[in-house]
């Protein structure tokens, strides 16, 4: 029998509540373990109502649910922002630090701006109040809306990009080294949105004559 969801709830930002900090920042990223595409990062910042939201880790639910729960997320936040990095920025600051890079943008692009953040083990630096918790997508309402804008967001861009560079299969595997994937590397060889600084892309490249 498997285990039961996780719910998530405000301990995290009650521990910014409670020294003054009432807009908390949720930061949460999709697509970091890609072989192609960007890496996606959202902010959100939710009211400071302690309200029990249906938001939860996307990846705990379906497309459908991901897309609805978004809409919500877009509908009740404060502010929300979502940044990406690109295949060529990833190849120069490496995956953590254009993680980095493109939740700087997010959160700066907030308005009001926030005071405190939470985000799922991302240790950013920052003057803010940071609490990094491991598997916050799970756990924390504001990191859970950030997940669901990042999955979502990151989502259709794969399939654009899917449209844009037909064969590869992106809009199914958003990416992924997932066997598809790697049999179309293999016959189409590297396309300008893979990440050519990643293990596999590398070694293909250097294969190719």
């Amino acid at each position: 029998m498997s285990a039961p969801a996780v719910t998530p709830d405000w301990a995290f930002e009650r521990e910014h509540w409670r020294r003054g900090f009432f807009r908390v920042a949720g930061v949460d990223e999709a697509g970091r373990g890609a072989w192609a595409g960007p890496v996606t990062v959202a902010a959100v910042i939710l009211p400071g109502l302690a309200t029990e939201y249906p938001f939860r880790d996307s990846k705990q639910l379906t497309a459908a649910q991901r897309e609805t729960l978004a809409a919500e997320v877009r509908r009740v936040a404060l502010a929300w922002a979502v940044e990406h990095a690109w295949p060529e920025e990833i190849g120069r600051l490496n995956i953590l630090g254009a993680t980095h890079a493109a939740a700087q943008r997010a959160l700066a692009r907030l308005d009001p701006a926030p005071q405190a953040l939470v985000t799922d083990y991302l240790k950013l630096r920052t003057p803010l109040p940071l609490s990094a918790p491991p598997k916050a997508d799970a756990l924390s309402y504001s990191v859970a809306a950030a997940s669901l804008l990042a999955k979502t967001e990151r989502d259709r861009l794969m399939a654009e990009l899917d449209t844009r560079h037909p064969g590869y299969g992106f809009a199914a595997h958003k990416g992924y080294g997932a066997p598809a994937h790697r049999a179309a590397l293999e016959r189409l060889g590297v396309s300008e949105v893979h990440r050519r600084s990643y293990a596999p892309i590398a070694r293909l490249l250097e294969e190719q004559p």
